[in-house]
């Protein structure tokens, strides 16, 4: 292993967290209130759980170089672990059972504002 590897994990750990913060932001200026983030699970991590109204919004945080590459980052593994640690994160709350959830993606890139994409994919059944 390399003596720069460590230095690039922390360098993608601070860009996600900046990433996230910035998600958390543009969706609360959309009315939304933020449950949890970066929520982990052993079966996987959720990057935000918001909620407006009754409906509880999963929202998984792409930063790329530029946001055509972050729209297609999330491969079909990653959605299967977000939609795992979701129906985690709801056995943990049984208070939301009776809510409706999606799966949000935002999608962050230097110099461009956050882009929100709702129902970005479904829970496969």
């Amino acid at each position: 292993m390399s003596a720069r590897a460590p230095n690039a994990r922390q360098a993608a750990f601070r860009l996600g967290v900046s990433a996230e913060g910035r998600a958390a932001l543009l969706l609360k200026a959309k009315g939304y209130r933020e449950m949890a983030r970066r929520w982990k699970s052993p079966v996987g991590e959720v990057d935000l759980v918001v909620r407006r109204g009754r409906t509880i919004v999963f929202v998984e945080v792409k930063a790329r170089p530029r946001l055509d590459d972050a729209a297609w980052s999330v491969l079909p593994r990653q959605k299967r672990r977000i939609v795992a640690a979701a129906e985690a994160w709801l056995a943990a709350h049984p208070e939301h059972a009776g809510y409706d959830i999606r799966f949000d993606a935002v999608l962050v890139a230097p110099g461009r504002l956050p882009q929100h994409i709702a129902a970005a994919f479904e829970a496969e059944s």
